[in-house]
């Protein structure tokens, strides 16, 4: 009896031995957060347990907040476009054939962690005897900044979201249809700035939501020839073609096509831009899916006949100094748009409210055009309506640097001695441009007549 209670003992001893052992190799296949808990509902491991009730209550808050979140956000995306639909119907309708040249090389602390182009340098004379006399160094924002007149939105990021739709609404107030946005390809910058074209679909968006549209002003950047160009037109053709906002300009012909302004076109001889623009040419972009309307730059007189044999469509003027190059002084236009019209070119001159530089150019006064309260402004108007402009083009909605801005500036009072709009107000120059954008408006419709 005593070696069966001893035999039944041990059986006993090993048969808990065995549940042990089976419990902890079935726990091992448990994952360490596993939602069932402890295997068979015993609390062999306290730190994994199942939401408490305080757990529940935290939960249930978190749920509570976003969706109040969420609510808030749906709230203001509401009121959004409320406002922007209110302040639609204030403004004027925009006129497609008024465009003006948009810059985003600005930035500063805020949003690009240092300010770029406000700390523009000031640049020497090419006569190292004139340079002599005049000061070099850098402009010092946001009270020193590489202007002549101070932005009413302080020295601001060309990334901030308000900055962007601050613009569009000032766009919409002077009737402006198209902002021809100045583009260098991705990874690529001007000399004092930084790449810009991941700013283009923040612009693209408000432009969309303010009825503009986006046009590209390509620049001149390092190693640009007939075949990069290609690839250009391609890339924002194929990223930004299906926007709603992205321009597209009706030819004779019935076709809506992209239209680029090629800054500096010249720069490329025309049996180079021939490979691109002629349709007889095996490289040409001509009837594949990017082709475009492609505007060259006319500066000197003699462009015009390689602007033909280049193959472009159209030429613009840019310069806002009235005499400072063939193209931009305003006795010329009327010859030129002759020689556009016997080629079948579009003529776009450009028209500006004024020129001053010597912020970043301090011995440039020779090409200073002073305002004159708005009259400069309305006299390049007026010339490019009487030369019949297909399109008019408008130097410039924010190129602070050169002074052609027509965006709202402020009076400043600083250490830098700034110029202003007075007598008249900060949205003197959108209005002017309104004024104009009406006037052109009308006088196109009784040339369609």
């Amino acid at each position: 009896m005593a070696r069966f209670r001893r035999k039944s003992f041990s059986t006993f001893i090993g048969l808990v031995l065995l549940i042990f052992i089976v419990t902890v190799v079935l726990k091992s296949f448990t994952p360490e957060y596993s939602p069932f808990g402890s295997i068979f509902g015993l609390e062999l491991f306290p730190n994994i347990k199942g939401p408490g009730k305080n757990d529940i209550q935290m939960l249930s808050n978190i749920d509570s907040v976003g969706a109040e979140a969420l609510t808030k956000m749906n709230d203001i995306d509401s009121e959004r476009v409320k406002n922007v639909e209110a302040a639609l119907r204030q403004f004027p309708a925009p006129n497609y054939n008024i465009h003006a040249f948009y810059y985003t090389w600005y930035g500063n602390t805020q949003f690009d962690g240092k300010y770029i182009h406000w700390d523009h340098p000031l640049l020497p004379h090419w006569d190292s005897k004139v340079a002599a006399g005049y000061p070099r160094g850098r402009h010092s924002p946001p009270d020193d900044i590489g202007a002549n007149f101070y932005p009413a939105l302080g020295a601001y990021s060309s990334r901030d979201p308000s900055v962007i739709e601050a613009h569009m609404k000032q766009l919409r107030a002077g009737a402006i249809g198209v902002l021809a946005v100045s583009w260098y390809p991705p990874g690529m910058k001007d000399e004092n700035g930084e790449p810009t074209d991941d700013i283009v679909p923040l612009i693209l968006e408000a432009a969309h939501a303010y009825h503009v549209k986006v046009a590209f002003h390509i620049e001149p950047y390092k190693g640009r020839d007939e075949i990069s160009m290609f690839n250009n037109v391609k890339y924002i053709i194929e990223k930004y073609g299906e926007h709603p906002a992205f321009y597209r300009h009706r030819t004779n012909t019935g076709k809506f096509l992209p239209l680029f302004y090629v800054y500096d076109s010249y720069l490329l001889n025309s049996e180079q831009w021939a490979k691109l623009l002629k349709h007889t040419k095996s490289s040409s972009i001509r009837d594949t899916p990017y082709d475009g309307i492609f505007i060259a730059l006319l500066v000197e007189e003699k462009h015009k006949r390689d602007i033909v044999t280049a193959g472009f469509d159209g030429v613009y003027t840019y310069f806002a100094t009235n005499g400072f190059s063939y193209g931009s002084t305003q006795r010329n236009w009327e010859s030129i748009k002759t020689f556009c019209e016997d080629n079948n070119l579009l003529f776009i001159p450009s028209v500006g409210p004024g020129y001053i530089d010597t912020s970043i150019r301090p011995w440039n006064f020779q090409n200073t055009r002073n305002r004159i309260n708005g009259k400069y402004y309305e006299m390049a108007l007026s010339a490019a309506l009487e030369a019949g402009a297909d399109i008019i083009s408008i130097t410039s909605f924010n190129e602070w640097h050169e002074g052609t801005q027509i965006e709202m500036a402020i009076p400043k009072t600083s250490q830098t001695v700034y110029l202003d709009y007075l007598p008249h107000k900060p949205v003197v120059y959108l209005e002017v441009t309104r004024k104009w954008a009406a006037i052109f408006s009308n006088e196109r419709k009784r040339w369609l007549e």
